[in-house]
């Protein structure tokens, strides 16, 4: 399970964002991708799940003996493949219940019709006690209400990618806003995932104590070019990651 680039590049009015010669994603279980403000890594995430128009290049999502290429897609065909990206800006959930929203997230395409969306005793008993085990595990205040925080509504858009079971799953700041119980709990259920199945992660996230206890691989992005990869450790002893985003 990997996603391979090449010579993909993104630019806004002839200034170069993002320029990655090649870059292989989702070889390890869970990589992470750092690199200061303004990097282009949500750029780059965009790019992958078809969101963002790339300005040249390829890009090709390999499924076992299968290979994909994503170029002529849209992001909700990329995203029936197994490639799925969580939100980095809190999305609004105020139309679904959050027991609903993730019978909707779980819910098979060929199943979505007015009379039958959520019936429950349409709904398989599996997902409901998948579900039930979610909203057990991670405390919402009103698990058959509505979001109403910033970090429900994040946790949400979470187990809402999770419970569609994706090949690939792509994590903006996943934690960001998240009280650091729940932060743990998240991670924990990630890397329980990992464990479990086949799911390839790669996380965005500042929070660099998160990454190097949770990443097996780290890609390092800066003004826009992927200048190192390797091992948490090998990162941290970069000179250049070590200057321009550690600050040491």
């Amino acid at each position: 399970m990997k996603i391979n680039v090449d010579k993909l590049k993104k630019s806004y009015h002839q200034r170069t964002v993002l320029d990655l010669p090649s870059a292989v994603f989702g070889r390890h279980s869970i990589e992470g991708l750092i690199g200061p403000n303004g990097a282009g890594k949500s750029t780059l995430m965009g790019l992958l799940t078809r969101r963002i128009p790339a300005t040249e290049g390829l890009i090709n999502f390999e499924i076992g003996d299968s290979k994909h290429n994503l170029m002529p897609l849209q992001s909700h065909q990329v995203a029936q493949l197994g490639l799925l990206k969580t939100n980095q800006r809190i999305q609004g959930f105020d139309k679904l219940s959050i027991r609903n929203s993730l019978r909707l997230a779980a819910t098979p395409s060929s199943d979505e019709t007015l009379a039958g969306l959520f019936d429950k005793n349409q709904q398989s008993e599996e997902i409901e006690n998948e579900i039930d085990t979610y909203l057990t595990k991670f405390s919402f205040d009103e698990p058959d209400g509505f979001a109403r925080s910033a970090g429900e509504k994040k946790l949400l858009d979470i187990l809402r990618c999770l419970i569609t079971k994706p090949k690939l799953l792509l994590m903006d700041e996943p934690t960001a806003g998240l009280p650091e119980d729940v932060t743990q709990l998240v991670m924990n259920e990630i890397s329980d995932q990992v464990k479990q199945t086949n799911i390839r992660v790669v996380i965005v996230e500042h929070d660099l104590e998160l990454i190097w206890s949770f990443c097996e691989y780290v890609h390092f992005l800066s003004d826009g070019e992927m200048l190192f990869q390797g091992t948490p450790e090998d990162v941290k002893a970069n000179r250049v990651v070590a200057e321009k985003y550690l600050g040491l």
